[in-house]
């Protein structure tokens, strides 16, 4: 290697570029020649060319040639410059080049500017004659037009005059609106005297043919001799055309004058001292409006514009006379309306009503807002909401005839076979309740939907409440004369089997009676008018019907609760520390299981369709159950060793037949809820470790109460007493281990609040006695 060839670091450094630089000489050169390398190393290079000593002699042939490159170099880059040099001298002429064209340009179009104004000039001159004639001809023809308005306008003035004084109505409906239409085109000119002057005229033959057309009305049809079609109909038809393009004001007098003439017998025929005119003669009020319907049809057909109404005209003044008159006479004779006479009154009103609506059911009227939609509908009948609640009365009188039938046939025939194979085990007093609620809802909205439904629904309301609590719960059997508070408390209950099917139909009839009463709730919020929606409330009804359904449920548990009471007490009797080895389950057991397996099918085929109740029955009676069982175990006392093997296999068998429960005897064998397995296994989990507890050993009195503590998570010093007491230990053995109980909950508080139960190293006695109770499954009765 040549050392005197290196060169120094800051030459080296001299020769560095950017990365940037460098890749951009990249994409300009792109040369594959080392010395154009990024990386280029000077040495490297040099040692490359003279790798040994003995290549320097080459020294100088190799320098003549980087000469010979170097001048190459230098002259490329003269050329380049002087290139760059041009570029820019001929860019400078190229631009003054485009500078003198685009003045040439600018020039042309200032000429062809100045030619296309003098061109625009010349074409005015050209055509402002034809626009002056274009001008004058517009003028001419609406000169020619007005006048031809003004001669048609003075010709149908002059005719109208002499049409109206012959009464020739025809020809003048025709004419009359063509003279209006051509008056509007002359508006603008009223100042002109002349103008002004026509428009007078016509005004005051409009005038003159209303009183004309009012006055040949009354006195055609006014006389009883000369009624139309023989009469003057054709002259009256005609004259109801003019009477269309005439002030309104006229129409509505003349229809007033003709409603009012139609009428005028009306009151005189069903004049309030008349017989007649009481409601229980009402449907002669109808039947006397429809024959007048039928002579207008008869003797004014086709005289009358359809779009008039005068039919519907007469109709809604009629209703309008009715309801007054009706109201004046029952407000006078309100005494003499009963309940019978009334729905007959409202039954004959809401018919008419209804062949009305239907007759109208495209109405002229609604298009001037004269009636509504539903203007015939309540039109009449509306009066009598006034006295509607001798309605409501009435059928508060029959609800409580009712209900006195319902206690009589359940005090004779009692309640209906119960069980899967029954028709229902609901009574069929609830039934018929419903029934006449319905019919009496539906009635009452005939009526009203106002104040009287909202009326009616306190009755519902009151007549529930009786159903539930002096039909059901009243009838839910009693011991001995006791209440039902304390037959829920501390009375022995024990029911045969007819009063545990009546106890079971009152649970079924007061969850249908319930669930109904919502529907009900629902229907009449609908029905009612919406501003005493608010004012529906069945909620304290529900709850009464619920409130049987607890009681029912409770009295269930407790008569199966009594049932297993003698063989719970059976089992506090066994001489526990006696005990030698562990067998089957005990008597006590067996009978306990003897009297689930006879009680419960029948309660749940009583319960057949309640389901869900008889699930709470079920998770009610083990929540009672089990507490009663596990202070019956603190009973068992004192209790030895095997003694607490045997009642821990007896705490399996009852564990198993309670999980079975919902299902016990049943040929379908469904799952237990999920809420009732858990309330099961916890309670009975408990149990087993209090005897698990009493099995192990308290030698290590310490590790003995936090086992304790850890598996029955229980603060209660009580209850471990009464565990102790169950080991039958000495009086200073259980002082000894009280006080650490104490101790331990004193130092701990989180002792007594939801500890998690956890598995104790128990002796292989335990051990042996869990494979016992694996090998001693419950055994089928």
């Amino acid at each position: 290697m040549v050392e005197s060839l290196k060169l120094t670091n800051d030459q080296l450094k001299g020769l560095v570029f950017s990365d940037e630089v460098e890749e951009s000489l990249k994409e300009v050169i792109n040369s594959t020649d080392p010395l154009d390398g990024k990386d280029f190393n000077p040495v490297e290079y040099i040692n490359t060319l003279f790798p040994t000593e003995q290549s320097l002699a080459n020294i100088d042939e190799v320098v003549a040639r980087v000469r010979l490159r170097i001048r190459k170099l230098d002259n490329e880059i003269h050329a380049s410059i002087r290139s760059q040099t041009d570029v820019a001298n001929n860019g400078k002429q190229a631009l003054e080049e485009a500078k003198e064209a685009i003045r040439e340009v600018f020039s042309k179009i200032k000429d062809i500017k100045e030619k296309a104004d003098k061109s625009e000039e010349m074409v005015k001159e050209i055509t402002r004659d034809i626009k002056q004639l274009d001008h004058g001809k517009k003028h001419l023809t609406t000169s020619i037009t007005t006048l031809n308005h003004l001669h048609m306008l003075v010709g149908g003035v002059d005719t109208l005059m002499v049409l109206t004084k012959n009464r020739q109505y025809g020809e003048i409906a025709n004419l009359l609106q063509g003279v209006l239409n051509v008056l509007d085109h002359f508006k603008k000119y009223n100042n002109i005297p002349q103008i002004k002057q026509l428009s007078d005229r016509v005004r005051v033959i409009q005038e003159s043919l209303g009183t004309q057309i009012l006055a040949d009305f009354r006195e055609s049809l006014s006389d009883p001799d000369l009624k139309p079609p023989t009469g003057p109909s054709s002259l009256l038809a005609d004259s109801c055309k003019v009477v269309s393009i005439l002030d309104p004001r006229i129409k509505e007098e003349l229809l007033m004058w003709f409603v009012k003439l139609q009428l005028s017998d009306y009151l005189n025929v069903f004049n309030e001292n008349f017989d007649i005119a009481w409601i229980d003669k009402i449907d002669r009020r109808y039947s006397w409006m429809k024959r007048v319907l039928i002579q207008f049809e008869e003797n004014f057909h086709g005289m009358f514009p359809a779009d008039w109404g005068v039919d519907e005209r007469i109709c809604v003044e009629f209703c309008n006379i009715t309801k007054n008159e009706l109201g004046k006479i029952m407000d006078r004779r309100a005494v003499d309306i009963d309940v019978k006479l009334l729905l007959f009154a409202i039954q004959r009103t809401t018919a008419f009503e209804g062949f009305i609506s239907k007759r109208f059911t495209y109405s002229h009227l609604r298009a001037e807002k004269v009636s509504s939609d539903s203007y015939f509908s309540g039109s009449i009948s509306k009066v009598f909401e006034v006295h509607l609640h001798i309605y409501i009365e009435a059928q508060d009188r029959n609800l409580h005839e009712l209900m006195d039938k319902f206690h009589s046939d359940l005090k004779l025939h009692g309640v209906p076979p119960l069980g899967e194979e029954a028709e229902g085990a609901i009574l069929p007093s609830a039934g018929e309740l419903f029934v006449f609620y319905k019919k009496c809802m539906v009635q009452c909205i005939q009526l009203s939907t106002g104040k009287a439904l909202q009326s009616l629904t306190m009755t519902f309301k009151k007549y529930l409440l009786e159903y539930a609590n002096k039909l059901l719960m009243a009838n839910l059997p009693k011991v001995e004369g006791s209440s039902l508070v304390s037959i829920l408390k501390d009375t022995e209950v024990k029911f045969n089997e007819d009063e545990k099917r009546l106890i079971c139909c009152a649970l079924t009839t007061a969850e249908y009676c319930q669930e109904t009463t919502v529907q009900l709730q629902e229907k009449l919020k609908e029905k009612v008018d919406k501003e005493l929606v608010d004012n529906i409330d069945l909620n304290a009804e529900q709850d009464a019907f619920h409130n049987v359904i607890s009681c029912a449920i409770q009295l269930l548990v407790q008569d199966l609760e009594n049932a297993c009471e003698p063989a719970l007490i059976a089992m506090t009797k066994i001489h526990w520390q006696s005990i030698e080895s562990v067998g089957d389950q005990s008597s006590y057991v067996t009978a306990i299981i003897s009297h689930l397996r006879k009680l419960i099918p029948t309660i749940r085929d009583n319960l057949y369709s309640s389901r869900k109740y008889f699930t709470q029955f079920c998770i009610k009676f083990v929540n009672s159950f089990i507490p009663r069982y596990i202070n019956n175990i603190y009973k068992c006392k004192p209790i030895s060793t095997v003694g607490a093997e045997q009642l821990l296999l007896d705490t399996h068998s009852i564990k198993t037949v309670l999980l079975d429960l919902p299902t016990l005897s049943s040929a379908i064998q469904r799952k237990p809820p999920a809420s009732f397995t858990k309330v099961v296994n916890k309670g009975m989990t408990k149990a087993e470790m209090i005897l698990k507890i009493v099995m192990s050993s308290h030698t290590t009195q310490v590790s003995f109460v936090e086992s304790y503590i850890k598996l029955l998570a229980d603060a209660d010093t009580s209850n471990f007493q009464k565990l102790l007491d169950m080991k039958g230990l000495k009086r200073s053995e259980q002082n000894a281990l009280l006080d650490i109980f104490k101790t331990q909950m004193a130092s701990n508080p989180n002792n007594n609040e939801n500890l998690k139960e956890t598995s104790v190293s128990d002796s292989s006695r335990i051990k042996r006695l869990e494979k016992l109770i694996q090998k001693n499954s419950f055994k089928q009765i």
